[in-house]
């Protein structure tokens, strides 16, 4: 029998998960520094910085209005933004070619969750060298994060558990497969993963038990799906676990209420039939989820059996 864990006060928001796997190779030229700029009108904070793979061609970082020194400077060294010139000079990167350069970014905004950043807004200023025309964009960096699809085995029923909770950016309570954003500079998706779960519904899984969806995908993907490229840089690791319970069990996740309310977290658990589940919302970690299933199912790719009660612990 799949085990719940008790509700505990030990449950923790998600707004703190935040990392990238590694730092980009990139390196300040001696003259870098941080000065005040008379010259521009809208921020007294300015940087300049050099990419390897546009040297010659330095990169100048400014703050709009409102963004402090502090902030400023954290978002300059923060693993979101460093991750996101990595991914430039990368071998997929828009720099790979030479055909772009990166002239200019300019912080907009910078959430700190305690001692680091959370969320980084910023502007890039990127031209296409033969058109001499500007690449849109604006990028929301919040880092990469985990979605894990629960499939119960329950009386001939396949169910999925999800949790729903309010979204405020949308205005309504959303019905998600759980989720979360990484919290270490380790890279630990399927870590992150097994948390993920035990945080959002009480369930607390075996790691070896966990199916990495997502690496079946080709190599050049980097194995993760990206739900909104035009805006954000999100990367989801989707993961699977599949397990046979009793009745009792989906009986009892049904309604269940977790998370921390002192935190604003409305959280409650919903178990829904595996086969209404793509008309029964529109979180793309769902959709996501169930196309990556069904084509690993289809090319033979998943293990043959669902996991033994003896996978869930308390």
């Amino acid at each position: 029998m799949t085990h719940l864990l008790q509700p505990s006060r030990t449950l923790i928001s998600f707004a703190r998960r935040i990392t990238v796997p590694s730092s980009p190779r990139w390196r300040r030229s001696p003259c870098c520094r941080m000065f005040s700029d008379s010259s521009s009108p809208s921020s007294s904070l300015s940087h300049t910085l050099t990419l390897p793979i546009q040297a010659g061609e330095p990169v100048h970082i400014v703050a709009a209005p409102g963004v402090s020194d502090s902030q400023f400077r954290s978002a300059i060294d923060s693993s979101l933004f460093k991750q996101w010139l990595k991914n430039l000079q990368s071998e997929t990167g828009i720099l790979s070619t030479g055909a772009g350069t990166l002239k200019r970014v300019l912080i907009q905004g910078v959430d700190m969750f305690g001692s680091r950043i959370g969320f980084l807004k910023f502007q890039a200023d990127i031209f296409d060298k033969e058109t001499g025309k500007k690449v849109p964009g604006i990028v929301f960096a919040r880092g990469p994060a985990v979605a894990v699809l629960i499939l119960l085995d329950s009386d001939g029923v396949t169910y999925a558990v999800l949790t729903e909770q309010a979204r405020v950016p949308v205005g309504r309570f959303v019905l998600e497969l759980p989720a979360g954003m990484l919290d270490d500079d380790k890279g630990d998706f399927v870590g992150t993963a097994v948390r993920e779960v035990e945080e959002e519904t009480g369930i607390q899984l075996n790691l070896e038990d966990m199916v990495d969806l997502t690496a079946f995908l080709d190599p050049s993907t980097g194995c993760r799906v990206i739900p909104s490229p035009g805006g954000c840089d999100e990367e989801i690791g989707i993961f699977l676990f599949r397990g046979n319970v009793d009745s009792e069990i989906i009986k009892q996740l049904q309604g269940k209420e977790t998370g921390l309310q002192e935190h604003g977290e409305l959280i409650k658990v919903r178990v829904v039939p595996y086969e209404k589940l793509w008309r029964a919302t529109g979180d793309a970690k769902v959709l996501m989820a169930i196309g990556l299933y069904e084509m690993a199912k289809r090319e033979g790719l998943l293990p043959l059996k669902s996991q033994p009660a003896s996978s869930a612990r308390r």
